[in-house]
């Protein structure tokens, strides 16, 4: 389904809030942007990338404006990933993928500042090899011990109503 104009099948301003200036998702969710829609609901919009990877790379977006993952509400990451597991299972389904990569990028390599999961069908030998960046290891067992402090401490000061992890 293409969605242009009224919001046929994406939702309606009212039902999103206003699209945030410049935000082509928030333009796509309101309506007033075309895109191929493969999944809309009350929480969601997926739609197909215009610069896919392969045919069936999808994006879902929450209808709500929210920039990264950081600042989507606890209450809506649930919802969105469920979603986002339907998807991956769609296009192994519908598409014949031997399987899925998800991927959402946060800030750096964001081309749009509105928090979305890529959904994109894989094969083997389809030309992408596992991770795009080459790998590096830690120096050793004492820098990786640090780095994972560093990041214990950084979950722990987090205050969003979440219950701690492990």
């Amino acid at each position: 389904m293409t969605v242009a104009g009224t919001g046929t099948g994406a939702g309606t301003p009212d039902e999103a809030g206003p699209p945030r200036e410049g935000c082509a998702f928030c333009r796509i969710v309101a309506g007033v942007a075309p895109a191929q829609v493969v999944l809309a609901d009350e929480c969601c919009l997926a739609f197909l990338d215009v610069r896919p990877l392969f045919p069936g790379h999808t994006l879902i977006v929450p209808r709500e404006h929210h920039e990264t993952l950081g600042d989507l509400p606890p209450g809506l990451v649930g919802p969105l990933f469920t979603r986002v597991r339907r998807l991956s299972q769609a296009v192994e389904e519908g598409l014949g993928a031997a399987g899925s990569f998800v991927a959402c990028n946060n800030r750096v390599s964001q081309s749009v500042p509105h928090v979305h999961v890529h959904v994109v069908p894989r094969n083997r030998k389809d030309g992408l090899r596992g991770f795009f960046w080459p790998r590096q290891g830690y120096e050793d067992e004492a820098q990786a011990a640090e780095v994972a402090a560093r990041l214990r401490r950084a979950l722990s000061a987090q205050h969003d109503g979440e219950a701690a992890l492990g």
